[in-house]
């Protein structure tokens, strides 16, 4: 049997949430869309948490601390390039966001109204998420 291997780029991406449950969602530069903070992984000596953090920092300012993964997922995009993705659950105590020139808005939201703005596997990892608790 032949098996054809996913060559994919990887992305982490972090649902962040504050005391009070809210969900931080930026909005694309792009297209307008709504998505989690975070990015591609670069090739690099940075370990997979670290790497999450300095994009949330980059994209957001925020200082996240970055807690267990919550969700994982492949595709082929319509150039047919592989995709992998890893989400985090993530909690910050700061709401003031600082946006990289990558996104045009952030807004907080709840878990259900984030979830009605996010692609379906953004939304499966911040329902995950939602189940979370502070340590984890």
């Amino acid at each position: 049997m032949t098996e054809r291997h996913l060559y994919a780029t990887v992305s982490i991406r972090g649902v962040l949430r504050t005391a009070d449950e809210d969900v931080l969602l930026l909005r694309r530069a792009t297209d307008g869309g709504w998505e989690l903070p975070g990015g591609r992984l670069n090739v690099s000596d940075d370990d997979v948490p670290d790497g999450l953090h300095r994009e949330i920092v980059e994209e957001t300012g925020l200082d996240a601390t970055i807690h267990d993964p919550v969700h994982a997922t492949s595709w082929r995009n319509e150039a047919d390039e592989g995709r992998f993705a890893v989400y985090y659950h993530c909690r910050v105590t700061d709401r003031t966001v600082s946006l990289s020139d990558e996104h045009t808005a952030s807004d907080w939201f709840t878990v259900a109204d984030a979830i009605e703005r996010l692609s379906d596997p953004q939304a499966t990892a911040t329902e995950r998420a939602a189940d979370c608790t502070t340590e984890g």
